[in-house]
């Protein structure tokens, strides 16, 4: 019998070490270790909710025990662990798929602990084309929050920069002009926050913008 918890143990730990491997692919907050313990301890929630007590009822038949009760605590608990990977930065939330991610592996976790090897094994596979298709998705056809700053010593430069990215379809959020010393000289700082198709900034926009001389980019986000 033990033998046969340690299995859905090692299985869940697996089963959730491979959706951890895609969003550590990606570079997320939450990657391989994270998503590993949490299938591995939900399965293991799952056994000691569902045969942790079974001596207790053998010796007391008197006494009755709700299986189910530990493991829908998994439910609760993970949720603290998936907010703590949702940022909200400069008005756009980040984190939300790797906080779903984890909360779909915690359930995983359960199934496995559960016995539902094949129900289990299904949901990995779907988790994993969910997030391929949606990453090619979001790559080919999303948009992109992006927040930049540069430098120019030519307001014309400012304004060609802003008409190419309106012809870009580029929505702009914020902009900030400010005349300010650098190096002995008066020059324009500017800071931006926009959307725009993520097609078009994979495309060189750091290159679009340096193709203005004397254009200086500071940061970009």
């Amino acid at each position: 019998m033990e033998l046969t918890f340690i299995i859905r143990i090692f299985i869940a730990g697996i089963l959730g070490g491979l959706i951890g491997i895609e969003r550590e692919y990606r570079a997320k907050e939450a990657g391989f270790r994270t998503h590993f313990l949490v299938a591995l301890g939900s399965a293991l929630f799952m056994v000691v909710s569902q045969y942790g007590f079974s001596h207790i009822l053998e010796t007391s038949p008197n006494v009755s025990l709700d299986p189910s009760r530990i493991a829908s605590q998994v439910v609760s608990g993970i949720g603290f662990i998936g907010a703590g990977t949702i940022i909200f930065q400069k008005h756009v939330v980040r984190g939300l798929t790797t906080a779903a991610g984890l909360w779909v592996t915690s359930a995983i976790g359960l199934a496995t602990g559960a016995g539902l090897y094949t129900v289990s094994v299904a949901s990995t596979i779907l988790v994993l084309i969910c997030l391929e298709v949606l990453n090619y998705t979001i790559q080919h056809f999303g948009t992109r929050h992006i927040s930049f700053s540069f430098i120019s010593p030519d307001k014309a430069h400012i304004d060609e920069i802003l008409l190419r990215l309106k012809n870009e379809k580029a929505v702009l959020h914020s902009y900030r002009v400010k005349l300010e010393s650098f190096q002995a000289k008066e020059v324009y700082h500017v800071s931006m926050e926009m959307v725009m198709k993520r097609s078009k900034f994979d495309n060189g926009f750091i290159d679009f913008i340096s193709e203005f001389d004397g254009v200086t980019v500071e940061n970009i986000e």
